[in-house]
């Protein structure tokens, strides 16, 4: 599926499009993924539904969901280039995001997020109804 958004961009769900040095050279300096290593971003979008943001087919944004597209889904890696903010492509990929035929329906969207709560809200995320049942388990790998 391909949205086109004004005259330079678009939005796809098409990983061949990916540009896994693009995705990799953002999320490696992330404050969530802060020196995670290539062979892990490609094993990620391997086993994620993917979306790409495009301007004249260079890719300035991403996002994956992890999803058994059905119950449970964990948005996440979300980002658009400094360079392209502020000209709404976040919202246009969220919008494309919870518009996809493939993820309609799903009962329980998750995401972890550090700055972008007011974007989040607006497509209904809020903090847990019961967050003495949520947990987590980390582990350092890399």
């Amino acid at each position: 599926m391909k949205k086109r958004i004004g005259d330079n961009y678009f939005i796809s769900d098409d990983k061949t499009l990916l540009d896994v040095n693009t995705i990799d050279g953002f999320l490696s300096n992330s404050y969530w993924n802060k020196g995670i290593p290539i062979e892990l971003v490609q094993k990620s979008i391997k086993n994620s539904f993917c979306f790409g943001v495009y301007c004249n087919e260079n890719q300035i944004g991403f996002a994956r969901v992890v999803t058994d597209f059905a119950i449970n889904a964990y948005l996440a890696d979300v980002f658009i280039l400094e360079e392209h903010r502020g000209k709404g492509l976040s919202k246009q990929l969220m919008d494309f995001i919870f518009g996809h035929p493939q993820l309609q329906n799903i009962k329980a969207w998750r995401l972890v997020t550090a700055d972008a709560h007011g974007l989040y809200a607006k497509y209904g995320f809020k903090a847990p109804e019961f967050p003495e049942r949520v947990m987590e388990r980390k582990i350092k790998i890399w």
